[in-house]
C-alpha cells in the first residue's frame, strides 16, 4: 500500500513537474510501448510469432488509447492533485486542527485539572462548609444556650437587683439617667422608662440636685469610686439617711461610660447614732444637773466656812472649820475632773483663758495648801525662785484644779515630811514662761508605772501600804489634758521611797488689771439688790456676803414670788437664780422685759461654770456669774452696770396686758371647746367623730416623715410636718396638741432648737391620750 501510495505520489509529481504535454508525449510512448510489450507478449504466447503488422497494432492501438489515458490520468491527476491539495489543506488543517487540538486538549487537560483541583477544592470546601455548618449550628446552639442562660442571669439579676432594698441606678457621661431598679423608682417616684433621659435636676429638688452633680463630677474627673452619705427625700415628704457610693464604669476598650450609684437606708443606723448622741446629752446633762445639785451645798459649805473662818474662833474650832473648808474644795474639784472627763470623752472640754491676779493666784494656793497640810500634820513650804508677773491671761480655774490635783495626791502619799511648791517665771515682751515644780517627800512611785500614771482610771500600786491604789483615778489625767490644751506639759520624776517632783511648764500671755482693780471697792455705794434663788443655804451664803459688803438684799424663793414682788423702781440690781422649781429664770427675765420697759440689770446666777456668756444675753440677760458668789464677780458686775451711775432711774414701770381668762373645765386645757361647740351645733357629732377617724389614720404617717426630718435635722422639713400636724389638730379642736405644733412650727420661738425634741415626744406620747379625751367629751355632749 505504501508502495501504491508512493507510485501515485511520483506520477503526480512527474506529472507537475513535466507539465501536461511532455508528460502525455512520454505517457504516450510510454503506453505505446506497453502496448507493443503486451502485443508481443500475447502474440508470442498465443501464436508463436510476431508479424510487424501485430506490431503496428500494437502502435495504432497505442496511439488511439494514449489520448484518452492521456486525458483520463490527467483527469485524475488533476483530480488527484486537488484532491492531494484538499488533502494537504485537509492535512494542514488537520495538522491545525491538531495542532489546536492538542492545545485545546492542553488546556481541556489544564482545565480538567483545575476543574479537579476545583472540585478537589469544592469538596474540600464542601466538606468544610459541612464541618463549619455542624461547627456554626454547634455555635448557634451555644450561642442561643448561652443567651438563653445569659437571658436567665439577666433576669435574675434583674429580680435581684429589683428586690434589693438598696438604690441602684446608672447615669451616662453626660449625667442622664439610664437606668434603676425598684428601690430608686419609690424614692423619686418615677418608673424607669419614666426616669431614663432625666438629670438629677429634674428629679430632685435644687439643694440635693447640686450635691448630687457635684459628687457625680468629682467621679467623672477623678474616675475612682467615691462614698458619702445624703438625706434623700420620698414623695410623700418622707426623709431617709443613704450611704451612698459612685463608682465609674467603662466598655471594653476603655472608653468612660458614665456611672453605677448604690444607696443603703442607714436611717435606722442614724436614728441609733442620734439615740447614743441623746443618751450623751442625757449624760451630760444628768452630770450637769448632779453637779448642780451637789455645788450648790457644797457652794453653801464653803462660802459659809469662808465667812466663818473670818470671825472670832477658838483653835479647836478654826481647825475644824478649816477641815470643813479644805473638805469642801477638794470634793468640788473631784466634781471638776467628772465633768472635764465627760467633756474631754464629747471632745466638747473648752478653756476660758481671763486676765488673772498671778500673785494673788499663788497665795490662794499656798492658803489652801497650808490648810490642808496642817490638817495631816505636814509642812507647806512655798518657793518663789523669781520675780513672778503681776497679772496673766489663763483659765485661773482649770491652772487652779491642776495644781490642787497635784498638790492633793503629793499630801495624800506623804506621812511624814512635807510639800514644796517652786514657782518661777520669766518674761518676755508679751508673754510669761511659768514653771511650778510640786515636790514631796512620800512613797514615790515606781520606776516601770512613771509612764502609765497619767492614763485615765489608772492606779498606781506601791508596796505594802498600796496609797496609790487610793482615788479616782482621772486627777492626773485630766490634769496633764488640761496643761496640754494650755499649750504647756507636765513631766515627773520620782524614786520610789524618796518622794516625786510634777513639774509643769506653761507659757502665757501677759495682761493687764481689770478696771475694777484699779478703781477699788471704795467708790461703790450701797446697793437695793433683789435676788430670786430657791435654795436657803445660798440665800444664806449670798445674802451674808452682799449685807457685808453695804447692800440691802430683798429675796424671793420662786418665780411666781418673784414677779409679784417686783418692782423695778425700788431695786438697782436683779440677781437671778437660772433653776427654780416652778419657772426658769430665762422666763422670769423674758416676762420683766414684756411687762416693763426699763429695767435694772438683770445677772444671772449659775452653779455651772460659765464658758460663753452669749446664749444667757441671747435670752435677756444682762450678764451671768457662777455661784458662789465672790466678792470680785459681785465687784465686777457692780462696776460694769452701777458705778458712777444713778440707779435710780425715771424709769415708769409699763405692764403688759392680762391674758384673757380661758375655760377651766376639765377638757378646757386639751380642747378648743368653742370651736367644737359651734361646729357640733351646725353639723351633729358624726362628721366630728368622722374628722377623729381621719386624723387618727393620717398621724402615724406623719409622724414618721416628721421622725425622719428630726433625724435629718432638717429644720425645714420639721416646720412643714408640724404645721400639718398643727392643721389637722385643730380642725377637730385638739387645742393643746395644736399649740404644740405650733410652737414646733415656729424655728423664730426662742430656745426652739432646745425644745423641739421634747415638743415633737409631747405630740408623739400624748395625741392619742387627746383624741380619747375628745371622743369622752363628745359622748357626755351627746349624753
Amino acid at each position: 500500500m505504501k508502495q501504491i501510495k508512493g507510485l501515485a505520489q511520483y506520477y503526480v509529481d512527474l506529472l507537475v513537474k513535466l507539465g501536461i504535454v511532455r508528460f502525455s508525449m512520454l505517457l504516450a510512448i510510454a503506453l505505446v510501448a506497453l502496448a507493443v510489450v503486451v502485443q508481443v507478449g500475447i502474440t508470442l504466447f498465443f501464436e508463436g510469432n510476431v508479424d510487424d503488422l501485430d506490431i503496428v497494432r500494437s502502435v495504432f492501438f497505442g496511439l488511439l488509447i494514449t489520448p484518452w489515458a492521456v486525458y483520463f490520468l490527467s483527469v485524475v491527476v488533476d483530480q488527484l492533485e486537488e484532491s492531494r491539495q484538499r488533502l494537504s489543506k485537509l492535512v494542514s488543517k488537520l495538522k491545525d486542527m491538531r495542532s489546536r487540538d492538542q492545545e485545546l486538549n492542553y488546556q481541556l487537560q489544564q482545565n480538567i485539572a483545575k476543574l479537579n483541583q476545583q472540585i478537589e477544592e469544592r469538596i474540600r470546601a464542601e466538606e468544610a462548609r459541612e464541618e463549619a455548618m455542624v461547627d456554626l449550628e454547634n455555635e448557634v446552639y451555644q450561642r442561643e444556650r448561652t443567651q438563653l442562660e445569659l437571658a436567665e442571669r439577666t433576669a435574675l439579676l434583674r429580680s435581684f437587683i429589683d428586690t434589693s432594698p438598696d438604690l441602684i441606678y446608672y447615669r451616662n457621661s453626660e449625667g442622664l439617667f439610664s437606668g434603676c431598679n425598684r428601690a430608686m423608682e419609690e424614692l423619686i417616684g418615677k418608673s424607669e422608662r419614666e426616669l431614663v433621659g432625666l438629670t438629677p435636676w429634674d428629679v430632685y429638688d435644687k439643694a440635693t440636685a447640686e450635691y448630687i452633680v457635684d459628687t457625680d463630677q468629682k467621679v467623672f474627673s477623678e474616675n475612682k469610686p467615691i462614698t458619702y452619705e445624703q438625706w434623700l427625700e420620698y414623695p410623700d415628704g418622707r426623709k431617709a439617711y443613704f450611704e451612698l457610693r459612685k463608682v465609674p464604669f467603662y466598655s471594653k476598650s476603655g472608653r468612660h461610660l458614665g456611672l453605677v450609684g448604690f444607696g443603703r437606708d442607714i436611717t435606722e443606723r442614724k436614728r441609733h447614732e442620734e439615740s447614743l448622741e441623746k443618751a450623751s446629752r442625757d449624760k451630760t446633762t444628768f452630770i450637769s444637773t448632779i453637779s448642780h445639785e451637789l455645788r450648790t451645798p457644797l457652794n453653801g459649805i464653803v462660802g459659809l466656812s469662808r465667812m466663818l473662818l473670818d470671825t472670832q474662833l477658838d483653835e479647836e474650832q478654826r481647825k475644824h472649820l478649816q477641815t470643813i473648808n479644805v473638805s469642801a474644795v477638794t470634793l468640788g474639784n473631784i466634781f471638776n475632773d467628772i465633768i472635764d472627763m465627760d467633756k474631754f470623752d464629747r471632745s466638747k472640754l473648752e478653756l476660758l483663758p481671763t486676765p488673772v491676779n498671778f500673785e494673788d493666784f499663788v497665795v490662794e494656793i499656798e492658803s489652801i495648801a497650808a490648810l490642808m497640810a496642817q490638817q495631816k500634820n505636814l509642812r507647806f513650804d512655798l518657793e518663789r525662785l523669781t520675780d513672778l508677773p503681776h497679772m496673766i491671761e489663763v483659765d485661773g480655774t482649770r491652772l487652779r484644779q491642776v495644781l490642787w490635783n497635784l498638790i492633793s495626791n503629793a499630801m495624800k502619799f506623804t506621812k511624814e515630811g512635807g510639800v514644796v511648791m517652786n514657782v518661777s517665771a520669766s518674761q518676755s515682751e508679751d508673754k510669761a514662761h511659768i514653771t511650778i515644780e510640786i515636790e514631796d517627800t512620800g512613797i514615790g512611785i515606781p520606776e516601770k508605772e512613771i509612764e502609765k500614771i497619767f492614763a485615765m482610771y489608772y492606779q498606781v500600786k506601791s508596796g505594802k501600804d498600796n496609797l496609790h491604789a487610793v482615788g479616782t483615778g482621772i486627777g492626773l489625767a485630766v490634769s496633764k489634758l488640761l496643761i496640754n490644751m494650755m499649750n504647756g506639759d507636765i513631766t515627773t520624776s520620782s524614786e520610789e521611797g524618796f518622794g516625786s517632783t510634777f513639774t509643769i511648764d506653761i507659757e502665757v500671755p501677759l495682761a493687764e488689771a481689770p478696771v475694777e482693780e484699779v478703781l477699788g471697792l471704795t467708790e461703790q455705794r450701797s446697793l437695793n439688790i433683789f435676788m430670786v434663788e430657791d435654795i436657803e443655804l445660798n440665800v444664806t451664803v449670798a445674802k451674808s456676803l452682799l449685807e457685808s459688803l453695804g447692800h440691802e438684799v430683798t429675796v424671793a424663793m420662786t418665780g411666781e414670788e418673784a414677779l409679784e414682788r417686783f418692782d423695778p423702781a425700788d431695786y438697782d440690781l436683779v440677781l437671778l437664780d437660772i433653776q427654780l422649781p416652778d419657772m426658769s429664770g430665762f422666763d422670769i427675765a423674758a416676762t420683766l422685759r414684756e411687762q416693763y420697759a426699763c429695767l435694772p440689770p438683770i445677772v444671772a446666777l449659775t452653779a455651772n461654770v460659765i464658758k460663753d456668756k452669749t446664749e444667757y444675753l441671747k435670752q435677756g440677760m444682762d450678764d451671768a456669774i457662777s455661784k458662789p458668789l465672790s466678792v470680785a464677780a459681785i465687784h465686777s458686775v457692780i462696776t460694769k452696770f452701777c458705778f458712777k451711775q444713778d440707779v435710780a432711774t425715771e424709769c415708769q414701770p409699763e405692764v403688759a396686758t392680762e391674758l384673757s381668762s380661758y375655760d377651766s373645765s376639765q377638757y378646757g386645757e386639751m380642747l378648743d371647746l368653742e370651736m367644737l361647740n359651734s361646729y357640733i351645733d351646725i353639723v351633729g357629732t358624726q362628721p366630728v367623730l368622722d374628722s377623729i377617724k381621719m386624723f387618727e389614720e393620717a398621724m402615724p404617717e406623719y409622724i414618721d416623715i416628721l421622725d425622719s426630718n428630726m433625724t435629718a435635722k432638717d429644720k425645714k422639713g420639721i416646720v412643714s410636718e408640724a404645721h400639718k400636724i398643727k392643721g389637722a389638730a385643730g380642725s377637730i379642736g385638739l387645742k393643746y396638741i395644736q399649740s404644740i405644733a405650733q410652737k414646733a412650727q415656729t424655728p423664730d420661738f426662742p430656745a426652739w432648737s432646745e425644745n423641739i425634741d421634747d415638743w415633737v415626744g409631747k405630740i408623739k406620747s400624748d395625741y392619742q391620750n387627746n383624741i380619747a379625751i375628745l371622743r369622752q367629751w363628745l359622748m357626755e355632749k351627746e349624753s
